[in-house]
């Protein structure tokens, strides 16, 4: 825990520093609650938010950027995995009315930017917040979802996308007492789509977790270390923060490039 409360943490803070403080940017961490193969916890997506988040919070604040982290709200799209238990399904309609809420709260007291960040790859808040932008003007949404910052290419030997490499590295880094013994890891095998289609992906449909999965992994964690996990999450949280402190800085109405 910090030593004392970080004023870019907004449940951290307190009334005093935020009263004193014009903060440019809210950040809503969406995350997850599920199954990762077999030795990650059910809060993964939701650790990493948190971390992520955080971190390139500070390093934005010190860069003179006023961000202001809300608290990562923990559940998210499911509707695959709903025979696995404490798979808690949050569907895409009341993420839209949370989202929907938040934004009321922020253009209440003025705060001009709202950045959705996703670490859950069931959420996808694009369409969202097209509709959520043509609601409420007085604020810039945005959304971003942390593979795209950075897909682990140079840090991570194989890619995947659930409880693979990256999220395994991630979290031996930031939370190594919640990862079970390597011996324990499953090999994060998938089943493709018989569907040729669907293997070429011109095609898409939900998939059915426990049919397309072996352990609820999609990846193979065998090669992370808590080393690369520190890489990439360095490599993360500096680049989210060049966009925390680029967004802090800019005029809403004057968003583009003229020639």
């Amino acid at each position: 825990m910090p030593s004392s409360p970080r004023p870019w943490v907004i449940a951290e803070t307190n009334w005093k520093q935020v009263k004193a403080t014009k903060y440019e940017v809210a950040v809503l961490p969406m995350g997850a609650t599920e199954a990762h193969n077999w030795h990650l916890p059910y809060g993964t997506d939701s650790y990493q938010n948190d971390a992520m988040c955080a971190e390139a919070g500070r390093i934005a604040w010190e860069q003179g950027a006023k961000v202001g982290i809300l608290p990562n709200i923990p559940f998210g799209v499911q509707t695959g995995q709903l025979d696995i238990p404490f798979c808690i399904n949050m569907n895409p309609s009341t993420q839209l009315m949370v989202i929907n809420d938040v934004i009321a709260s922020l253009v209440g007291v003025g705060i001009p930017k709202l950045v959705v960040f996703n670490g859950h790859g069931g959420n996808d808040f694009k369409q969202m917040l097209r509709e959520l932008q043509a609601k409420w003007p007085q604020i810039f949404l945005s959304t971003v979802f942390w593979p795209n910052v950075h897909d682990g290419s140079g840090i991570i030997d194989i890619l995947g996308d659930h409880a693979d490499e990256r999220e395994t590295a991630l979290m031996m880094h930031l939370h190594s007492d919640l990862v079970l013994p390597k011996s324990e890891w499953g090999s994060g095998e998938a089943n493709p789509w018989k569907l040729k289609a669907m293997r070429e992906k011109w095609a898409w449909a939900q998939r059915a977790w426990t049919q397309a999965t072996h352990d609820t992994g999609s990846g193979d964690p065998q090669h992370a270390t808590a080393e690369k996990g520190k890489a990439y999450f360095e490599a993360i949280t500096t680049k989210l923060a060049t966009y925390f402190v680029e967004l802090a800085a800019a005029d809403p109405k004057a968003l583009y490039e003229r020639g």
